[in-house]
């Protein structure tokens, strides 16, 4: 399973981002896909995710309402519109893949992820 994570950048505060993780070689039917990421001397925090089976979406309080996160029919390209973006949003962001669902958003959980992509809020 290959996971590959594009749409990282420098951007000022208040602008936008948008995240890709394209999927290939997965046989799962049932998984979440999302985010995590993870700030300079910080805990790695699971940002968002979304469900397989039903689409039901996982967003952490931080990025509640200015993060949005869909996938394409094929379920094959997940993506994070990131709106309003602080410079908290500073980080590191991991697409991962979980085999238990959007309930349980966890990195302890994940069972596949991607490379890092590197997304800095800065004037």
């Amino acid at each position: 399973v290959q996971l590959q994570a594009s749409g990282g950048g420098l951007v000022q505060p208040g602008g936008s981002l948008r995240l890709s993780c394209a999927v290939s070689g997965l046989t799962l039917k049932y998984y979440a896909i999302g985010w995590f990421r993870q700030a300079p001397g910080k805990e790695r925090e699971g940002v968002s995710c979304i469900s397989s089976s039903d689409g039901r979406t996982y967003y952490s309080d931080s990025v509640k309402g200015r993060f949005t996160i869909s996938s394409d029919t094929a379920k094959t390209t997940a993506y994070l519109q990131m709106n309003n973006l602080k410079p908290d949003d500073t980080a590191v962001y991991y697409c991962a893949i979980n085999e238990v669902g959007s309930d349980y958003w966890i990195d302890t959980l994940v069972a596949y992820w991607g490379q890092g992509t590197l997304v800095t809020v800065s004037s």
